[in-house]
């Protein structure tokens, strides 16, 4: 695989070959993607740390990069975690910034459809260097709930659930499998937000055990969320 700290020799080509193999997806995605993968580049080239494979800077001082309210900054990193695009080192305390990693594997495994269209050459030098292909990354969590094989979400950013949810499967997608899943967005009553679990004996679970870890999520997406309710 490729190392995740391009050092050495052969690093200046590992750092292109990732920015090169970001852009040309992104110009192949939708607006919305394209602007992520844009912001993420950003990031990368003013501020990432490829020594110590870090980066490390405030949501004030990104949302000043990229222009928008703090408030987009913290969606569209959600969105970076529940990629894996980004992974968290070091969680973010009082007087210091959330410290990240950028997973390279999974970046060129998610980019792999267009290395061909940068040149075979491209394509070649990759592939020697071990990417592993795209299609033999199967989505599916090995673990069976009530019989069934349960996916990985789609990256849903319509709402601070749909995101929330792709966070805690990044972080835990046994845990995700067997309790998150089966929950759906409620209403939003000001700063409080409904889940709604497919049994009591469920919600009861989660409010008492996990309910937690799905605020946590929420406020990582949304910040006004300050109560989450599981009803059963």
């Amino acid at each position: 695989m490729l190392s995740k700290k391009p050092v050495g020799p052969q690093a200046a080509a590992v750092k292109y070959d990732v920015l090169t193999a970001l852009g040309t997806y992104a110009l192949s995605q939708s607006k919305g993607k394209q602007v992520l993968c844009l912001r993420l580049m950003t990031l990368i080239t003013a501020r990432y740390n490829w020594q110590r494979n870090e980066l490390a800077v405030g949501q004030r001082e990104i949302a000043r990069m990229w222009g928008v309210e703090e408030r987009t900054v913290k969606r569209e990193m959600a969105k970076l975690r529940a990629m894996e695009w980004l992974i968290v080192k070091r969680q973010g305390a009082r007087g210091r910034v959330t410290e990240y990693a950028l997973s390279v594997d999974k970046l060129l495994k998610d980019t792999r459809s267009i290395w061909a269209a940068v040149g075979p050459d491209f394509e070649q030098r990759l592939e020697w260097q071990g990417a592993k292909p795209a299609d033999t990354d199967a989505k599916v969590v090995p673990l069976q709930r009530q019989g069934r094989a349960v996916a990985a979400p789609e990256v849903d950013s319509s709402t601070e659930w749909g995101l929330a949810r792709s966070l805690i499967y990044a972080e835990d997608p046994a845990r995700f499998s067997s309790w998150i899943a089966a929950l759906e967005r409620g209403e939003r009553v000001g700063r409080r937000l409904y889940l709604n679990a497919p049994s009591r004996f469920h919600a009861h679970y989660v409010a008492t055990h996990l309910n937690d870890i799905c605020l946590s999520a929420v406020k990582q997406v949304d910040g006004d969320v300050d109560e989450v309710i599981v009803l059963g």
